[in-house]
């Protein structure tokens, strides 16, 4: 089960810097986006993933792949390959921040993201004005989605 909360935050206000944490470059397609099956590149980790339906609260699995079989799958996925940095950044509380910066023509898009141990945590959560606005039930900002749409105009725009 995943629980999250996704926020648009400008990075110009961020109280810290991305670059002072650990970074996962993450490269990811999808085979099918309803339901959601995707596939990962993060550092050297394959994964090949399923999430149900759902915008805050969505079952997810993951299954290891080999870099083998994760080439053959990338190279069937539907839209864009989506690149991306990810910097894992602690917070009170237990929580942790996942920024996502993204590259490509997804470039200027980045989207903050925040795991809850449970529905009442995630829905207590008072976040800090640096988050931005709360995108948690748009379905706009799912990387399947994005996989799939024009390329964003400016900072943390999505047509």
């Amino acid at each position: 089960m995943e629980i999250e909360r996704k926020f648009l935050p400008d990075p110009d206000l961020l109280p810290f810097r991305p670059e002072d944490y650990p970074v996962r470059r993450i490269e990811q397609g999808y085979l099918c986006t309803s339901p959601v099956v995707r596939v990962r590149r993060d550092n050297d980790d394959y994964i090949l993933t399923y999430k149900s339906e759902g915008m805050m609260i969505r079952e997810e699995y993951n299954l290891p792949l080999t870099e083998e079989g994760y080439r053959h799958l990338i190279s069937k996925a539907d839209g864009r390959v989506i690149r991306k940095s990810r910097y894992v950044i602690p917070l009170e509380d237990g929580l942790t921040l996942e920024l996502d910066i993204f590259e490509g023509d997804l470039k200027g898009l980045v989207i903050a993201e925040i795991e809850f141990p449970d529905e009442d945590a995630a829905l207590s959560y008072q976040p800090p004005s640096w988050l931005g606005e709360d995108v948690t039930l748009s379905p706009l900002y799912h990387n399947s989605v994005l996989s799939r749409m024009d390329s964003p105009e400016g900072k943390n725009a999505v047509r």
